[in-house]
């Protein structure tokens, strides 16, 4: 039969790869592609051309295979026995009408955990202990506005942060942005370049720099790649907006990054999961997102915001704000069009009309709120609202001295 036919001889072909190291198998043994090949022939050799799933059994097959001799493309550099197993199959999964991309075959978790997929990682680790542990916790992290922070522990705080400072900066991955002021005389900021590395992490991905500016958001690394490939695509970064929203996925450390431009500044999300975060040296410690601002860069009070008196013009903003153009009135009713949930994105929104004037901090609280829900893993913890009564500061007279510190 013409199935058993092209079987036979894919077999036949990977067998003689498998021994055709047997002269030198010092070489080939840091290499792997022996094992690759030994397990591709335990795969199949079970199996009956006559059977109803013969092709799609084959096919996860190969494209196990496939998988394993990419995670051994750099240390098989060079080697002849694994670029004649890639070529061989290529031409089987040709023969056979494989799709490059489906499920694979597994009879151990080596083959079925990815080990540059994160929760794969999780899944081994469980797998080998012999016990059973929940799924891995994800923290959020948040950047916008004149800059308002959502730390990962669900911190809101208003910062000064003027100049380049650490969002995160651990083990696997660096995020620092650089804030300019927005208005002259005030100490608001805003955010006009992001620099992102990624750290280079086993045989997933070399060490790879991210970095965007005002008017620039590239679709690529500094190195001109876009990361990813065929096979696993373990970090690639995804252009959703042209210019204007990017996301980065990096699934080798479970973590997700949004980056927009919105008028003149940019905003950041992060979604990381907390092992990974919690990976930093003591004298890191200066991390934005992990431990929020120095108290010296606060603008807020105790992390959040006041809240106005509706329909009032504020007494000091004509002097203060002339610029702005906006009134408490004004401002809440502009934030209100886009944002019904009266929540500190809502304020945040508010206060950045107040002090600037410059209505693309409205879409920008919007957005950050729309990346909170694309991103938090916790729903009910979506919105913060300020704090009000005898737990917290007075809601009304904290809207002056909050805007008058700008």
């Amino acid at each position: 039969h013409q199935p058993l036919r092209y079987s036979l001889l894919g077999l036949l072909y990977v067998f003689l790869l498998s021994v055709s190291c047997l002269g030198d198998c010092e070489l080939h043994t840091s290499c792997g592609i022996q094992k690759c090949t030994t397990d591709f022939v335990s795969f199949t050799s079970h199996l009956n051309s006559a059977l109803e799933d013969f092709d799609l059994e084959f096919c996860k097959a190969l494209r196990a295979y496939s998988v394993c001799t990419y995670r051994n493309s750099k240390v098989c550099r060079g080697n002849l026995v694994y670029h004649s197993a890639v070529l061989g199959i290529g031409d089987l999964m040709t023969q056979r009408n494989c799709t490059k991309n489906g499920p694979t075959s597994s009879t151990n978790s080596e083959i079925t955990h990815d080990p540059c997929n994160y929760s794969g990682h999780t899944e081994v680790r469980d797998h080998k202990g012999g016990e059973k542990t929940s799924p891995p916790t994800y923290l959020f992290c948040g950047l916008f506005g004149d800059p308002h922070l959502r730390t990962f522990k669900d911190h809101f705080q208003t910062c000064k942060v003027e100049g380049a400072w650490p969002l995160i900066d651990n083990k696997y991955l660096s995020v620092q942005v650089t804030n300019v002021p927005v208005v002259p005389g005030s100490s608001a900021t805003a955010t006009n370049k992001v620099t992102i590395i990624f750290k280079s992490y086993q045989d997933c991905t070399d060490q790879k720099v991210y970095q965007a500016m005002t008017d620039y958001l590239p679709a690529a690394f500094v190195d001109g790649t876009s990361g990813g490939d065929e096979h696993t695509r373990s970090l690639h970064i995804v252009e959703k907006v042209g210019g204007k929203y990017i996301e980065m996925h990096a699934r080798y450390i479970g973590t997700t990054v949004y980056i927009h431009q919105l008028g003149h500044y940019l905003t950041l999300a992060i979604r990381m999961p907390q092992e990974l975060v919690m990976a930093y040296e003591e004298s890191q410690d200066l991390q934005l997102c992990v431990n929020g601002c120095p108290s010296s860069e606060r603008i807020d009070q105790s992390g959040h915001l006041p809240l106005p008196v509706m329909g009032k013009l504020l007494p000091w903003g004509a002097a203060s704000h002339a610029h702005s153009g906006y009134t408490l009135e004004t401002a809440t009713t502009k934030c209100h069009e886009k944002m019904l949930v009266k929540d500190i994105y809502f304020y945040s929104c508010v206060f950045d009309l107040l002090t600037t004037g410059d209505v693309s901090f409205t879409a920008a609280a919007y957005s950050a709120l729309q990346d909170v829900e694309a991103l938090h893993p916790r729903k009910e913890h979506w919105h913060i609202f300020p704090r009000s009564g005898n737990d917290g500061v007075g809601r009304d007279r904290w809207i002056g001295y909050w805007i008058a510190m700008c």
